[in-house]
């Protein structure tokens, strides 16, 4: 029986992690000023040619909570040795974090940080992040940056690659720099800087 239920976990995390891969690689549908139907995409990939790249630089603070009355991250799986794990080997969070102005909770939210982050190494306490940054305000409303790479908790700064993104970044690419600047218990705000090459 015990085999069986550890199967139907697994399963059930996998269910998970690919349907938040599907969803963030549809683009979030957000009332922006960029045009997202199919005839606008098609008639900006034909104007690509002549557009130029240009580099965006971007500088917010996300805010995780774990453990509070109204968390924006909860642990959705873990292994049945998890709890026994130094590093919390297994453990699955999704999360839908607010991402401000500067790094007081109070400050003015511009999107929303979506995704999910486990703990995938035995030895060292180490995240693998799937994280999609939904701007909802400024100049980038109704845009997004998709952003997956690995979180190693034991460095100042973790590098994670921007894959792609939607509205103002479409094709995007670039690197997200990002740094613990206050952590509480397993709650932390986090500041990003991004450089984006984009069209």
């Amino acid at each position: 029986m015990d085999e069986i239920s550890t199967k139907m976990k697994t399963i059930q995390l996998i269910a998970i992690l690919w349907w938040v891969v599907a969803m963030m690689a549809m683009p979030i549908l957000a009332h922006g000023s960029i045009d997202q139907s199919p005839e606008a995409v098609k008639k900006w990939f034909k104007e690509l040619g002549h557009a130029k790249e240009k580099l965006t630089e971007l500088h917010f603070y996300v805010h995780d909570t774990v453990t509070a009355k109204n968390p924006s991250a909860i642990l959705v799986a873990q292994a049945n040795t998890t709890s026994k794990s130094p590093t919390m080997f297994g453990a699955t969070y999704v999360f839908d974090d607010p991402m401000t102005v500067g790094p007081e909770p109070s400050s003015k939210v511009i999107g929303r940080a979506h995704g999910v982050y486990s703990s995938v190494s035995k030895k060292d306490a180490s995240l693998i992040v799937i994280l999609n940054l939904a701007f909802n305000d400024g100049q980038f409303k109704g845009s997004t940056l998709s952003v997956l790479g690995s979180y190693p908790l034991s460095q100042k700064y973790k590098e994670m690659p921007i894959l792609g993104g939607s509205g103002a970044f479409r094709l995007a690419r670039g690197i997200v720099t990002a740094r613990a600047i206050a952590t509480n218990g397993l709650n932390e705000i986090i500041e990003f800087h991004a450089l984006v090459l984009h069209y």
